[in-house]
């Protein structure tokens, strides 16, 4: 999350006059992540979100978006669900930008996780999977492993200015998961970007799932591999198997993995870990200015990838085939 886009009082009260929320008390801006406009807006009647979808966003990709949180929501995942105007839109306009209204949800993020919250997070990105098996509308993954050689190709010929010899490690990389992702892998709806700020929690228990703006559809298993990128590697970015452990075991206790996913997931590990590499190291180098958000580091992901590199089963992970 974070803020591109300002919006004015008079566009903003316009705006909610269009719902059935109340009448606009406050709004803030949220800097945070690196995607979309949003602000915490607060009416006489509640809090919602409020996102301005930028350029990066296909507007095209919004109705899956929102209506998957429809569907996960009547599924009873708990997730924010669009709120529609009077008119039944889920989606309007504002600034010049197209925006939605969702409904808050309560819970903090952690940044710290322990090992119960990875094995909530398995349980509920299982549940999730299972919640979206019946959901009509495809989106292909626009970061799959197709998209991210030209992802890469757009940073080449400055990426050595970030960390030395990273456009040829990079490359070297590419190389090899071309040769070897796994096909033919249990498919379905993925978050694809379930890091520590989009699962809230309440007294340690999961209260929620945010931010569905990367879902796809996508290998099952490849969400399980986000995830073990974002939460199991401690500060010093030293994998902890405890967590990992206690994440595969949520996930498995809700659905089993395939023997098929279960030999992936090295490699799965390391498309991962290249991809937010990748994206961090466009965004590190083309962020707008005046943006009110810090890029991410990538040089974190560099080390997770060479951390999956020496991976050759799964067992590592904490998991038993």
């Amino acid at each position: 999350m974070a803020v591109y886009t300002e919006v004015s009082d008079e566009e903003l009260n316009a705006f909610i006059a269009q719902y059935d929320v109340g009448q606009l008390l406050s709004y803030k801006g949220i800097a945070e992540g690196v995607e979309n406009s949003n602000y915490l807006v607060q009416t006489d009647t509640a809090y919602f979100i409020l996102t301005l979808y930028e350029k990066r966003v296909n507007p095209d990709d919004l109705p899956f978006f929102l209506k998957l949180k429809e569907h996960l929501a009547g599924k009873g995942l708990s997730c924010p669900t669009p709120v529609a105007s009077r008119d039944g839109e889920l989606l309007g306009t504002l600034a010049g930008r197209p925006a939605a209204l969702v409904t808050f949800l309560q819970g903090m993020s952690v940044k710290r996780p322990r090992p119960e919250h990875c094995e909530e997070l398995g349980k509920a990105m299982a549940a999730m999977h299972l919640a979206g098996a019946d959901y009509e509308l495809i989106r292909k993954n626009a970061l799959d492993l197709n998209g991210w050689r030209p992802l890469f190709e757009q940073s080449q010929d400055r990426c050595d200015t970030v960390h030395p010899g990273l456009g040829a490690e990079i490359t070297d990389e590419l190389d090899f998961l071309e040769k070897n992702w796994p096909k033919d892998l249990p498919a379905g709806v993925i978050h694809a970007d379930l890091f520590t700020d989009n699962v809230f929690f309440l007294n340690d228990r999961l209260s929620g799932l945010i931010d569905f703006y990367f879902a796809c559809n996508d290998a099952l298993a490849y969400d399980i591999a986000i995830c073990l990128n974002a939460w199991c590697f401690e500060q010093d970015l030293a994998f902890n198997v405890t967590k990992a452990k206690a994440m595969l075991k949520g996930y498995t206790s809700v659905r089993p993995l395939t023997a098929a996913e279960f030999d992936a997931l090295p490699v799965l590990c390391r498309g991962a870990a290249l991809r937010f590499l990748l994206t961090r190291l466009y965004d590190w180098l083309s962020v707008p200015e005046g943006a009110l958000v810090t890029p991410k580091d990538p040089m974190e992901y560099l080390k997770k990838l060479r951390f999956h590199q020496t991976v050759d089963s799964a067992n590592a992970y904490g998991l038993e085939g």
